[in-house]
């Protein structure tokens, strides 16, 4: 089978030639229809995950395909079925044996392209929106990179859970796709002050920031008491330093959130969040946005879009032709 792999940090990816894996007890064997890109894979590239694992290794967190053969133990899936998992490696592949427990049937309906945007992005924002920062009606949720692949999820997600959205993107087109999803306000990250404006709309109550930098310090500074921050990745390369002070005088509090960690502690958190958003998307309610689809070959071009900022909402890789 065919994989691409990671065989030098910091390096592109490579075609490789592997042998078809076997599924072991409790794993099935998946033939890889699509495979979502996030910024995750970027850091893995260059050796800076939180995860490093051993070289070489195929790239790819999320997927979606068919079950081809489940291995000894596995009951509830099915030669045949549909799924969608996060893997967090092993998704550029034409195969991959993966723990069952990881799996989640797609509904009928959607597509194995929708299936592969869906996991990470919808996940990680619901898990953090709703579990951990006890978003509610009528609050100021702001985005930050608002237009990116969770950014734009937090957005749609803020916006059905009643909450006031402030999306924070970089330049007009992109704030038109944040617009779109269903901000009510847009901020552009290249020419507004992000501290006087969202001060100006009310301030905000929840901080959903995947970007770090200057910008959580400008979004720190336009908070309301006992507002919640969540950190969630440093798109822009610096990891802030937290003023203490400044949580002591508003009371606010930062939540440390790392999404996949909960597959390890608590997957409760995970498969109750998935059901809930494929209700959602089964009733309409949701919808991901894809910006480019590129074949398995390209991968290394659909990195390119993530690495350069170009793309909006989720770059997929069709792996199957």
């Amino acid at each position: 089978m065919r994989a691409m792999q990671v065989t030098a940090y910091d390096e592109p990816l490579s075609m490789q030639e592997l042998d078809m894996p076997a599924p072991a007890a409790g794993q099935v064997l998946v033939e890889i229809d699509t495979c979502g890109l996030n910024f995750g894979d970027l850091l893995i590239i260059k050796g800076t995950y939180q995860e490093k694992p051993p070289l070489p290794f195929t790239l790819g967190m999320e997927l979606a395909g068919t079950v081809v053969e489940a291995g000894a133990g596995v009951t509830h899936l099915k030669k045949g079925q549909r799924i969608a998992a996060f893997t967090g490696f092993d998704g550029l592949a034409e195969f991959a044996a993966i723990p069952a427990e990881v799996c989640v049937p797609i509904p009928d309906g959607m597509s194995a392209v929708d299936a592969a945007a869906f996991l990470i992005a919808y996940g990680t924002s619901h898990v953090g929106l709703d579990y951990k920062a006890h978003l509610k009606a009528g609050e100021n949720l702001l985005v930050l990179g608002a237009s990116g692949g969770v950014g734009l999820t937090a957005v749609e997600l803020g916006k059905l859970m009643g909450a006031n959205v402030i999306a924070c993107a970089r330049g007009a087109d992109k704030l038109e796709v944040c617009k779109a999803a269903g901000a009510d306000h847009l901020v552009n990250s290249e020419t507004d002050d992000i501290r006087e404006v969202v001060k100006a709309l009310g301030g905000a109550d929840v901080v959903y920031d995947p970007v770090g930098g200057d910008q959580f310090k400008a979004a720190m500074r336009a908070c309301n008491p006992e507002a919640r921050l969540l950190p969630l990745g440093f798109a822009s390369g610096e990891v802030p330093q937290i003023p203490a002070n400044i949580l002591l005088v508003k009371n606010l509090s930062v939540l440390g959130f790392y999404w996949g960690g909960y597959a390890r502690v608590n997957p409760k958190v995970l498969t109750d969040s998935f059901q809930q958003l494929f209700t959602w998307y089964a009733e309409g309610k949701l919808k991901p946005h894809v910006s480019n689809v590129l074949p398995l070959d390209q991968a290394n071009e659909a990195l390119d879009l993530l690495r350069t900022r170009k793309a909006t909402g989720k770059v997929v890789v069709q792996v199957k032709s």
